[in-house]
């Protein structure tokens, strides 16, 4: 009896949902063609390891200190004025995608009004367009455009985020208890004063996380391109690798990680402050 008992029901079950995730694995594996072997051969540990040789010591003179000083705060500047761009898209594209304010809504005893659904989902596809061009593809293609320099980077970052903003954005507003907007509506109130009074609220907090989360985010993001010329630590980065530099790589790697910090720091204050 005590061994019946013991007996793990979901046994099988996880079982079974192993071996089926092993047996899609298996299939992406083979066609990524990945083969962690190569990085023991001996000619290729040699070469990594005189790579990483180069790194040490970080270069620390003070000409490239204050080159370093203002290409940080250029990939911040970015990143930033990517966020502020994508905020302007993200948040009057997330209130006219969610439901949590539509008149339709509102429990009349019928079916929604068709015409309403039909007004969201342009929207909602716009946001999905947005969203699926990578930020790299969009900054090589105003990079084209405008020449080199941040504008192609905060142009870039500003048309994805506000993709991914505003499709979280809504389903933020749609999770919240939406009955005080909805019985604002219905007594006669404006929609943005019911957003303000009845959906914001309790969505603040959230809204809030997410959005420095991808603040953090645009700070990678903007480095990265930095090697296509959108300006910023990536194209001195880029720069510096080309000239076998390690010194400066390794610097500006270690500022990297001091701004993706000083980033977690910053969203773990907001959230102990608004939460």
């Amino acid at each position: 009896m005590l061994k019946a008992s013991a007996r793990d029901p979901a046994a099988l079950p996880r079982l079974l949902l192993t071996l089926l995730a092993l047996a899609l694995l298996w299939p992406g594996l083979k066609l990524s063609e990945l083969n962690p072997g190569v990085l023991l051969h001996s000619d290729n540990a040699r070469t990594m390891g005189q790579f990483l040789d180069a790194f040490w010591p970080p270069e620390h003179s003070e000409e490239f200190l204050l080159l370093l000083g203002h290409a940080t705060l250029e990939t911040l500047a970015i990143a930033t004025a990517g966020m502020s761009l994508a905020l302007l898209i993200a948040m009057p594209a997330a209130l006219w995608a969610s439901r949590a304010l539509s008149i339709s809504a509102l429990p009349r005893g019928g079916r929604p009004a068709w015409w309403a659904q039909a007004l969201r989902w342009p929207v909602r596809g716009l946001l999905i367009f947005l969203r699926s061009v990578p930020e790299i593809v969009w900054a090589l293609l105003f990079v084209r455009a405008v020449g080199l320099g941040p504008t192609a980077g905060v142009l870039a970052i500003a048309i994805t985020y506000s993709g991914m903003l505003g499709k979280v954005y809504a389903e933020i507003f749609e999770s919240v208890d939406a009955r005080p907007a909805r019985a604002l509506i219905a007594g006669g109130s404006p929609r943005l004063a019911a957003f303000a009074y009845g959906v914001l609220p309790n969505a603040a907090a959230e809204m809030l996380s997410y959005t420095v989360y991808r603040w953090e985010c645009a700070i990678r993001a903007s480095v990265v391109m930095g090697f296509v010329g959108a300006g910023g630590l990536g194209q001195q980065i880029d720069l510096s690798m080309r000239m076998f530099a390690g010194g400066e790589v390794a610097s500006m790697l270690l500022t990297f990680l001091i701004l993706v910090l000083f980033a977690d720091q910053i969203s773990r204050l907001l959230r102990g402050r608004f939460a």
